[in-house]
């Protein structure tokens, strides 16, 4: 089954939502990482289709959704989890699962934890928690801040092999889905990695200026709750994911051998745990 892309006006900004399934079925929302877009979730909503409705959001900045005319405002959590919040009003979301990679599981940790508390059922998160190691944010700005620019397609490809390695994608095909779906031609006929450049500027003034954690937030979760760890990951350190499982919504961890931040959830193992939860 193939989706339907959808644009949905959410806070004043288009945002592109790829639909999986029957409108009938029970949602699934899916939210992708920092500088990623909707197609990371395509072997996860194509296994799962036939179950649930799946509902894949490019944030605005990324893919074929708008870019902000304000981004220190809106290349933000808060305003990316009231774009959420009224995702659910438009399309009439009594209840829905959560799967957030990174940024997508700190959007789903924001919402989850206040405005749609009553209405996500089970949380996904996909190497994040509360705390982030510093480390992390650091290594995203060097390759996100100033994205490089390619002149064919095999080189882009060459380039997310390399800044994407702990992602753990295991195929040659996989690698080239990835750079088919996260590519955008500039006006020189050259190609960059599809967002909005300003998302890392905004990150590193966020980054150089936070103060405090989120761990109030998360303890106010009641969603059933999955953590899913990269076993080598430098952005959710050893003992903030013990930590997550014993305060808060104490959730299930499981931690993937070999990968880094943040698992693909491209494999037919990483696809069956979530299946085996979202099932619950």
């Amino acid at each position: 089954m193939n989706p339907v892309s959808r644009y949905l006006t959410l806070a004043g900004r288009s945002v592109r939502i790829l639909d999986w399934g029957r409108a009938d079925a029970p949602a699934v929302i899916l939210w992708h990482g920092f500088a990623r877009n909707a197609h990371d979730f395509d072997d996860l909503a194509a296994a799962l289709c036939n179950r649930y409705r799946l509902l894949s959001i490019d944030t605005i900045g990324r893919g074929l959704s708008e870019w902000s005319p304000e981004p220190d405002a809106e290349y933000t959590v808060p305003f990316y989890a009231r774009q959420a919040v009224e995702l659910f009003t438009q399309l009439e979301l009594t209840t829905a699962r959560w799967v957030g990679t990174s940024m997508g599981g700190l959007i789903g940790m924001a919402v989850a934890a206040t405005a749609l508390k009553d209405r996500i059922s089970h949380l996904i998160l996909n190497d994040v928690g509360p705390a982030i190691a510093p480390g992390a944010v650091s290594r995203i700005l060097t390759y996100a801040g100033s994205p490089p620019t390619f002149a064919s397609l095999p080189e882009l490809e060459q380039y997310f092999r390399t800044i994407y390695a702990p992602f753990g994608i295991a195929s040659d095909a996989g690698w080239r889905k990835l750079a088919e779906t996260s590519a955008r031609r500039l006006p020189d006929g050259r190609l960059t990695p599809h967002y909005d450049p300003q998302i890392a500027a905004v990150l590193g003034r966020q980054a150089a200026t936070a103060t405090g954690d989120a761990w109030p937030l998360y303890d106010q979760i009641a969603a059933k709750t999955l953590l899913l760890r990269g076993a080598v990951s430098d952005l959710l350190a050893e003992e903030t994911a013990a930590e997550m499982t014993r305060r808060g919504p104490k959730a299930r961890r499981i931690d993937i051998p070999g990968v880094g931040h943040a698992p693909a959830l491209d494999t037919a193992e990483q696809i069956a745990l979530i299946a085996q939860f979202l099932a619950e």
